[in-house]
C-alpha cells in the first residue's frame, strides 16, 4: 500500500504546480502484507487476551464478583472508578458505568483480529503452513473468537454477530443485535467451539500453552450449561426450565477433560494460586502473564485486570479493590458435623476468625486461602520483608491494611495476588502482578459435570465429585495455613439426599471452591436465584461490623430488579453509533 502526501504550497505558486510524492508509510502496518502472514495474525489474535486494563477487565471480576454477594468494590470510596453502579444495580444505566462501552469496544476489536486471521488462514494457510497446521491454526482462532463472544453474550444478552465475511465487507454498521435470539447466539458460539474441538490437537509438541482440544471441550460444556437453564431472565430461567439434552452435552464434553490425562486436582488448594503452579494440571485454559524478570521486558506481560486489587499498605501500589463480603466469609462456616451451615450461616452475621483465638465455630479451610483477614499472615507469609528504603515491613495483616474500612471493611482478596516475597511489577502509580488468569480450571469443569449429573439423575456420580473436591480442601491445611489448623474443619457428605438437597450442596461447593474467581453472579443467574439472593444480601450486608467498625451502609440504596438487571444495558454510545440499529435490553 502506498500513501499520497500533498506538499506544502508556497505563496504565489499556482495549483497546477502541485505534484504528488509516493512513499511507503512509516509506523503503519501494511494491510496487504499482513494478510499474507497467517501465523503472525494468529499470534495477534492471541495477544488481545492480555490487552485489557482494570477499566475493561477481560476477566470480568466486576460483573462476576462485584455484581454478586461475594465482594464489595473497595478503593477510596464510592466514586473511586465508575464501578459503584455495578455493585448496587439500582443506579445502573446505559451511560453509567462508561466502562461497559469500552469493554464492548475492546471485545469487538479483539474479534476483528480473529476475523482477519481467519481470512488469512483461508487464503494463505495451506500454502504457508501446510494443510494440517492451517487447520489447527483455524481451530485456535475460532476458539479465541468464541471466547470473546461468550463474554459479550453473558453481559449483553443479544449482540451483533460479526464474522469474517462481515469484516471483509466492512458491513459492521449494518449488523443488528437482534438477528439471533440469545439461545441462537449461544449456539453459534458453541458451533465455533465445536469446530475448534474437531481441529485442535490434544497437546502441542513444542510445549506451548496454546489452546487444546480439551480446552475447547470444556468451553462447549460451559456454554451448554449456561443455556440449559433458560435465557437468563428469571421468568424463563431456573430448575423448572432445564433442558436435559443440553445437560447431556455437558456430560459428554466434560468427560473429554476428565479423561484427558493431562488435567487433575492439584494436591494442595493453596498451590493453585501461586505463580510457580500457574500452568499445573489444574489449568485447562489460562491467559498467560509474566514478570519483567522472566521475559526481559521493562514491565513484563502483567495482568492489568487485577492491578487495583493488591492489599493496601502491603504493596507499593495496593489500591485495595475486590473486598470479600461478610456474607461470603460466613458461607465458609461449618457445623459440628463439618458440613456447611446452609440455613444458619448468616444468622450470627458479624462473625470472623482471629488467629490464635480458638472457638467452637470452625471454618472450611478454603477461607484462609481466599480471604485476607487481620491478624493472619498475608498469603501464607509471616516473616518481615526489607523495603526499598531499608526498613522492615511485617507481613502479618492488620486493620491498617484496608484503605477505607468505614466503607468497605477489613477483608482483602488473596487469589489474584502473589506472595509479597515474590516481587512485583511496578510502574508508579500503578501496580501489576504476573499471575496467570484462569479462564477454566479443572475443578470447575468437574463442578459443571456434577451439576449436570444432578440434573440428569446421577446423584451418586455428583457425590463422588463433590467429595473429591472436599477431600482436597481437607488436605490443604498443613502446607500453607498451619497457623489456622485449629480453626479448620471439613467433612465429606455421606449422601446428597434428595435432588433439591444435592442442588444446594452443589451450589455451596461452587461458591466456596470458586470464590472470587469471577463466576458467582453468572451462577446465580442461571439457577434463577439472582434476585432473591442479592436483595436478601443487600439487606444483611448493610449491617456489617468488624469489632467496632461499621461499614457497607451504602448498600441501603442497592436493589436488583427482576426483568431488567439480569443483563447489562447495551452501552449508550453503541446504541447511537448507528441510530436504530440496536435494540436495548429490557428495562433500560
Amino acid at each position: 500500500m502506498k500513501t499520497k502526501i500533498f506538499p506544502i504550497l508556497m505563496a504565489g505558486l499556482l495549483m497546477s504546480a502541485c505534484s504528488f510524492i509516493e512513499t511507503d508509510p512509516q509506523g503503519y502496518l501494511d494491510d496487504e502484507k499482513a494478510m499474507k502472514e497467517p501465523n503472525a495474525l494468529v499470534t495477534a489474535a492471541y495477544s488481545t487476551m492480555g490487552n485489557d486494563w482494570y477499566q475493561y477487565a477481560f476477566n470480568m471480576w466486576h460483573y462476576g464478583d462485584l455484581s454478586s454477594d461475594d465482594c464489595l468494590k473497595g478503593g477510596s470510596g464510592e466514586t473511586d472508578t465508575e464501578l459503584h453502579p455495578v455493585e448496587v444495580w439500582s443506579s445502573l444505566t446505559a451511560q453509567s458505568p462508561s466502562n461497559l462501552d469500552e469493554l464492548w469496544y475492546r471485545l469487538y476489536w479483539s474479534i476483528s483480529r480473529c476475523n482477519r486471521a481467519l481470512t488469512s488462514i483461508e487464503t494463505y494457510g495451506a500454502e504457508q503452513l501446510g494443510d494440517e497446521l492451517a487447520k489447527q491454526r483455524r481451530g485456535e482462532v475460532l476458539f479465541i473468537r468464541a471466547h470473546y463472544y461468550y463474554k459479550l453474550a453473558q453481559l449483553f444478552y443479544q449482540v451483533p454477530w460479526v464474522d469474517e465475511q462481515v469484516t471483509a465487507e466492512a458491513s459492521q454498521a449494518k449488523v443488528r443485535n437482534d438477528v439471533f435470539s440469545h439461545e441462537e447466539l449461544m449456539l453459534k458460539v458453541i458451533d465455533d467451539f465445536r469446530e475448534a474441538y474437531n481441529l485442535l490437537p490434544v497437546s502441542w509438541s513444542d510445549g506451548s500453552f496454546r489452546v487444546t482440544k480439551s480446552a475447547a471441550a470444556a468451553y462447549v460444556a460451559k456454554t451448554y450449561l449456561q443455556i440449559a437453564y433458560g435465557d437468563g431472565y428469571e421468568a424463563n430461567t431456573g430448575y423448572s426450565h432445564v433442558n436435559k439434552a443440553y445437560m447431556d452435552s455437558v456430560l459428554v464434553y466434560t468427560a473429554v477433560v476428565a479423561n484427558d490425562g493431562q488435567y487433575g486436582y492439584l494436591e494442595d488448594y493453596g498451590d493453585i494460586f501461586l505463580p510457580e503452579h500457574k500452568n499445573s494440571q489444574e489449568s485447562v485454559f489460562s491467559v498467560q502473564h509474566s514478570d519483567y524478570a522472566d521475559d526481559n521486558t521493562v514491565y513484563g506481560r502483567a495482568n492489568w485486570s487485577n492491578m487495583l486489587n493488591g492489599v493496601w499498605g502491603m504493596w507499593s501500589c495496593g489500591w485495595d479493590f475486590q473486598k470479600p463480603s461478610q456474607n461470603f466469609v460466613n458461607a465458609f462456616k461449618v457445623g459440628t458435623d463439618g458440613l456447611p451451615m446452609f440455613d444458619t450461616y448468616d444468622v450470627d452475621h458479624n462473625t470472623y476468625p482471629t488467629m490464635g483465638n480458638v472457638t467452637s465455630q470452625k471454618w472450611d479451610p478454603r477461607l484462609f486461602h481466599t480471604v485476607g483477614m487481620p491478624t493472619y499472615p498475608y498469603k501464607y507469609e509471616s516473616d518481615s520483608v526489607i523495603k526499598a528504603d531499608g526498613s522492615k515491613m511485617s507481613l502479618l495483616m492488620t486493620t491498617a491494611n484496608s484503605r477505607t474500612p468505614a466503607t468497605y471493611g477489613y477483608y482483602t482478596t488473596l487469589k489474584c495476588v502473589p506472595q509479597r516475597s515474590k516481587g512485583e511489577t511496578f510502574n508508579q502509580p500503578w501496580q501489576a502482578f504476573a499471575m496467570n488468569e484462569y479462564v477454566i480450571r479443572y475443578t470447575e469443569v468437574m463442578l459443571w459435570r456434577a451439576e449436570a449429573m444432578i440434573e440428569t439423575g446421577d446423584l451418586g456420580g455428583a457425590l463422588t465429585i463433590i467429595n473429591d473436591i472436599r477431600t482436597r480442601a481437607k488436605n490443604s491445611v498443613d502446607k500453607h495455613i498451619g497457623y489456622a489448623a485449629s480453626q479448620c474443619d471439613i467433612a465429606l457428605y455421606p449422601t446428597l439426599g434428595s435432588t433439591d438437597d444435592a442442588r444446594r450442596a452443589l451450589r455451596w461447593e461452587y461458591r466456596l471452591e470458586m470464590g472470587q474467581e469471577h463466576e458467582r453472579y453468572f451462577c446465580l443467574r442461571r439457577w434463577g436465584l439472582a434476585s432473591q439472593t442479592l436483595n436478601a444480601y443487600f439487606q444483611s450486608e448493610q449491617n456489617d461490623k468488624y469489632e467496632k467498625q461499621e461499614y457497607a451502609k451504602y448498600l441501603r440504596t442497592a436493589f436488583y430488579t427482576v426483568g431488567k438487571n439480569e443483563y447489562w444495558p447495551i452501552p449508550y454510545n453503541q446504541l447511537y453509533y448507528v441510530p436504530g440499529l440496536y435494540t436495548q435490553n429490557k428495562g433500560y
